[in-house]
């Protein structure tokens, strides 16, 4: 892989939905991911949630022992979340914040103000030698905090950036590339995710600090019209030359 390759992790949690819309075992989450695999992707990225709405305990089972890329449990911060990625051992656990009522992952995990449910966490998981991602908002104060509590990752919230238009969206990237930049000064690992789609993950693809983007609802929804292998590798190469545009920028 190139030194400046942007990883794509795909979120075949969507996959899941469709299949427990009507219940039985059809779409086969698994088979999505090893598609996504031979498309192009370097992770699989799903959440487990406390109502199990799409991805199952299953699911998570058979992903660790079937996929040969990185897993990447995405959980809200809770014993129950805690005891399954310790008896799996995904590569990594992308802690989110969580409510029964919301339809997708709202906002960043406030790190700030949970640093204390959250350490014992993250320090458990560190020790099991499962990579720990905050999801965060773009902001300094997050991103402190995050360095201080020991997870080597963060994901920057791009959900505001996505859904905004004109000098509001020039805002928005503004702050996910300050971000980005600190994370690195901090020497954390910095990812993004949330709401990408092909007119939106250019700017974000071309942020030099960034290591990985996470995206999942947009390619399945693709996918119905073009198929998922063809909506994957669409994405990576608007990713690989949005880089490699910014790369020729910079020098």
């Amino acid at each position: 892989m190139r030194a400046n390759r942007l990883r794509l992790g795909v979120n075949i949690d969507h996959v899941a939905t469709i299949r427990n819309a009507r219940g039985g075992h059809l779409p086969d989450p698994v088979r999505a991911a090893k598609l996504a695999a031979a498309s192009g992707a370097d992770g699989i990225t799903a959440h487990l949630r406390e109502d199990r709405r799409h991805i199952s305990d299953r699911d998570i089972e058979r992903l660790s022992q079937e996929i040969e890329l990185p897993l990447n449990l995405e959980m809200a911060a809770t014993e129950e979340m805690l005891a399954i990625a310790l008896r799996h051992k995904p590569h990594a656990c992308c802690l989110v914040p969580e409510k029964r009522e919301e339809r997708t992952t709202e906002g960043g995990l406030d790190v700030a103000a949970h640093h204390a449910h959250l350490a014992p966490f993250i320090a458990k998981l560190n020790d099991a030698g499962i990579r720990v991602s905050l999801f965060i908002e773009p902001s300094k104060v997050q991103l402190a905090v995050a360095k201080a509590l020991g997870a080597p990752v963060v994901e920057l919230h791009t959900g505001a950036y996505c859904e905004a238009e004109g000098a509001e969206r020039l805002r928005q990237l503004a702050r996910i590339q300050a971000a980005a930049r600190e994370a690195a000064k901090l020497g954390l690992e910095c990812h993004a995710g949330h709401g990408l789609a092909y007119d939106s993950v250019g700017d974000i693809a071309a942020i030099p600090e960034l290591v990985e983007l996470n995206i999942g609802h947009f390619l399945i929804g693709e996918a119905i019209f073009i198929g998922l292998e063809q909506a994957i590798r669409r994405m990576r190469d608007l990713m690989d030359q949005a880089r490699a545009s910014a790369t020729v920028t910079a020098t």
